[in-house]
């Protein structure tokens, strides 16, 4: 028994030490497999039972303020080679394959092998039918190895040109490189995840209802969403086109805010390009003029100036200005845009015919100091942070630096550069009661789950003006196209007040203007008592011959006006000035007094009768005749401080008084 009880113990032991000896096999197996073969056989396993893809989220879509779609993202297949592998193969008979498939040439694909290393492009965007023929024919000849897809987003343009300046174009890799595209990049390009499929032996997914793919909630992808209204955008387009047409100019230019909120409601320049082409136009037309085009404003500047006299008090609607034709400043010779003498004129006539003899004067009334601020007061010399890539400054004189002849040549819109979108900001300055907004391209941003990110809202930069001084000038520039140089921007039933420009072109070096060249501009908001849009047109080195702002570029603001108006179902205003002409030509006018009879002595001259003359003409039968003339009221004439037909010394003051 106890031999027996020996031997059971050791095959116990035996036993255990099989069984210690099979455990430690069965760890250093298990610990070989995880530890050392463990990455190599997870792989195998995820090979065998799914696929690993990657998923490339679109690229966010640029709206209008309606919701309109201005660029939007589609997501289509590219494809790429593995030269490491590609080598291992035949090379030729792969490029002679694969080439027609895809529209290139043998020679293409080989030299894509030859650049060696783990990837390189072959062809992004292949369309439907060349993605189903490229992926059938690599599972045929076994080349899944060395090709393989990429899931890319394309980018396309609906409305093809419309605001192709603003928004832009997306180049290679989803990559913004002009406009909105740009501006907002990082904000809505796509973004690329990996994600595991399982699948069955023919590589077609199972248990998709519980792997099903969620939506996208990354902080990309974001819905930007302009100010701009295609409609209106529209419009601008369309006339920007016949002004191209009929006046053959180097380019044009057009923008439209909302002067009560700074919001951009369309803006376009020519020549323009298509987006889902931009490869095939020159580098010149994707250029935003409207932010990135700098020029010497003209008389468009006037309104600036205009405003800044009226606030300082250094002039009066009608206070008198003698009107030589010229003045020389600083040895320059300052002239009229006809070379003419207007005579013995109000500061309203100065401001209506754009004479730039009195501004010059009134600018040297200013003094450089009060010309620079309220330059700045209105925005210039500075972007206006509207956020469009290449937006320019503009430029504008130190005061300390600024001569007679600077202060007077820039009191008639010379010697300084401003943008588009800075002199419409200033206008809508003028339309605001002389308050100052930052100008606004983006509405909204959205994220990718539907919920805003941002949106703008409307921001005072400053007063320019108070709001008397204000109403004084937009009174004044009402005038401009009711009765002066800007009557063909007119639109009959409303009331418009605005400016026209003409400026000599610089030249590229600087050094002085460039001879028959001219930049042609009109300026303007509508309707006066309750202004909706403000509108600057821009027509630069017009080809026709006929340059001034008033002729060509105001009836391109007209016929925008009278179609944005429209639009916008503005109700038609009375217009305080229609038929101005025809009531003065018809009215009757009292009989003029008896003529003097006796011989006029040397010095001495007859005092005229002004009875029922403008202001206008009578201050020019004043100046006429030798006289000083003061005005008081506003209308048609009906009193004078010397009676008519008196003999009275040369240079003898004489007030009038006027009543509507």
């Amino acid at each position: 028994m106890q031999n027996e009880r020996k031997d059971i113990r050791r095959g116990i032991r035996v036993a255990l030490y099989v069984m210690l000896a099979a455990m430690v096999i069965v760890v250093l197996r298990y610990a070989w497999l995880q530890l050392v073969e463990g990455d190599k056989l997870a792989a195998r396993m995820r090979a065998q039972v799914g696929q690993e893809f990657r998923t490339q989220s679109p690229r966010g879509p640029i709206l209008d303020r309606n919701g309109r779609e201005l660029a939007v993202s589609i997501m289509t297949k590219s494809l790429f080679i593995d030269p490491s592998q590609a080598q291992k193969k035949d090379t030729a008979a792969l490029a002679a394959g694969l080439a027609p498939l895809i529209g290139k040439t043998p020679e293409d694909v080989e030299a894509a092998v030859e650049k060696g290393g783990g990837f390189v492009w072959l062809k992004h965007f292949l369309t439907q039918d060349e993605y189903e023929a490229v992926r059938a024919w690599m599972r045929k000849e076994e080349y899944t190895d060395c090709l393989g897809f990429i899931d890319e987003a394309k980018r396309y343009y609906p409305s093809d040109a419309l605001a192709a300046n603003v928004v832009g174009f997306v180049g290679a890799e989803d990559k913004g490189l002009d406009g909105i595209e740009q501006a907002c990049d990082s904000l809505i390009k796509g973004e690329v995840t990996e994600d595991f499929l399982y699948t069955d032996s023919r590589e077609r997914p199972i248990l998709d209802s519980i792997f099903k793919r969620h939506p996208y909630r990354g902080s990309r992808c974001k819905t930007i969403e302009l100010t701009l209204d295609s409609s209106m955008q529209f419009i601008v387009e369309q006339e920007l086109d016949r002004a191209m047409a009929e006046n053959n100019p180097q380019g044009v230019t057009c923008v439209v805010m909302d002067p009560k909120t700074g919001d951009v409601l369309a803006m376009a320049s020519r020549p323009s390009y298509n987006p889902n082409r931009y490869a095939d136009y020159p580098a010149e037309t994707w250029k935003n003029r409207a932010v990135s085009f700098i020029y010497e404003p003209g008389s468009t500047f006037k309104s600036v100036v205009a405003g800044a006299a009226l606030q300082e008090r250094v002039v009066s609607p009608n206070q008198v200005f003698v009107d030589p034709g010229y003045v020389m400043v600083s040895g320059r010779r300052i002239q009229n845009w006809n070379g003419a003498s207007f005579g013995t004129v109000t500061f309203t006539d100065v401001v209506k015919q754009s004479l730039n003899t009195g501004f010059a004067q009134v600018g040297l009334r200013l003094g450089a100091e009060n010309l620079m601020k309220y330059a700045k007061l209105f925005g210039f010399g500075e972007p206006t942070g509207i956020g469009l890539p290449g937006e320019e400054s503009g430029i504008l004189f130190d005061p300390k630096d600024m001569r007679a002849s600077d202060i007077a040549t820039t009191a008639i819109g010379q010697s300084i550069a401003v943008t588009p979108l800075q002199l419409v900001r200033a206008m809508a300055a003028i339309a605001n009661d002389g308050v100052v907004l930052k100008p606004h391209i983006v509405k909204s941003i959205k994220n990718a789950d539907g919920s805003t990110y941002m949106e703008t809202q409307r921001e005072e930069v400053g007063r320019a003006l108070e709001s008397t001084t204000d109403k004084t000038l937009v009174g004044l520039l009402e005038q401009v196209v009711a009765s002066g140089g800007g009557k063909k921007a007119a639109v009959k039933g409303y009331r418009i007040a605005g400016k026209t420009g003409t400026a000599q072109k610089i030249r590229p070096d600087g050094t002085g203007y460039m001879e028959g060249r001219y930049i042609a501009s009109f300026c303007g908001f509508a309707p006066v008592e309750d202004p909706q849009v403000v509108v600057l047109v821009l027509i630069d080195d017009p080809g026709t011959g006929n340059f001034y702002g008033g002729q060509i570029a105001a009836p391109v603001a007209q016929r925008i006006f009278a179609q944005l108006l429209r639009y916008l179902k503005v109700e038609p205003s009375t217009d305080p000035f229609a038929d101005m002409e025809k009531k003065e030509r018809h009215k009757p006018r009292p009989a003029p007094a008896a003529g003097y009879e006796g011989e006029v002595p040397t010095g001495m001259i007859v005092m005229p009768d002004f009875s029922g003359l403008s202001i206008r003409a009578a201050a020019a039968r004043a100046a006429q005749a030798g006289l000083q003339f003061e005005s008081r009221g506003s209308g048609q004439a009906t009193g004078q401080s010397v009676p008519a037909n008196t003999l009275v010394e040369q240079g003898t003051r004489v007030i009038v008084n006027f009543s509507p």
